[in-house]
């Protein structure tokens, strides 16, 4: 997997869709790195296996420790790029809502009434440009529920390009979705580190 940054105890990586990011049966991303950089890795956030972008393993238990503390303090800040379905508008919006996640159907939704297992979402967005149909927006994390993005933005009729599960009919072998910014603070330095990239896929060249 390509290596944006790695030191004693951290490695940022890019992490390709389909590959899951923790560890489960068959391949994913912690056994892949293990072999990789040849240490122990542990996974201090996560991303959907459909999804792909930049994440942070620790290569401590200590160092995965600091980043779960920076994770709860709302100090690492995530940031998304994602191509969805229709012209979205307004240009920037702050999307809250309250979240139920279907753990046999590995499937959130939107509700409308607090009650057992609906936890609050909240994200902030901003479009950079609409074409064919499509919106290219940016997205900043509020909280971290499951499949947020894809099912915030579909209950609003705008699905993730290729996303099947939440609403898109195009045949991707992958959906628009891609984690483009991570900060946090670095756990051997205690100084600050910003990661960027762009996603391979631009369907506006």
């Amino acid at each position: 997997m390509e290596i944006l940054c790695e030191n004693s105890l951290i490695a940022v990586i890019i992490k390709p869709a389909g590959i899951p990011s923790e560890e489960a049966a068959g391949e994913n991303a912690v056994s892949l790195l293990k072999e990789q950089l040849n240490c122990e890795i542990y996974p201090v956030h996560r991303l959907d296996t459909v999804t792909s972008g930049i994440m942070v393993y620790a290569k401590t238990k200590e160092a995965a420790a600091f980043l779960t503390k920076e994770i709860a303090e709302n100090r690492m800040t995530k940031t998304y790029t994602a191509l969805v379905h229709g012209e979205v508008f307004p240009d920037e919006d702050t999307l809250t809502d309250l979240l139920f996640k279907d753990s046999k159907k590995n499937k959130s939704f939107v509700v409308k009434r607090e009650r057992k297992g609906v936890k609050k979402a909240s994200l902030e967005y901003k479009v950079t440009e609409r074409k064919n149909g499509l919106s290219l927006v940016k997205i900043k994390l509020h909280t971290g529920r499951t499949h947020q993005i894809r099912v915030q933005f579909s209950s609003r009729q705008h699905p993730v390009l290729g996303d099947g599960k939440y609403g898109s009919k195009a045949n991707l072998p992958f959906i628009a979705l891609f984690s483009s910014g991570l900060s946090f603070t670095d756990p051997e330095t205690k100084k600050p580190l910003s990661f960027e990239k762009a996603p391979e896929w631009d369907f506006f060249k």
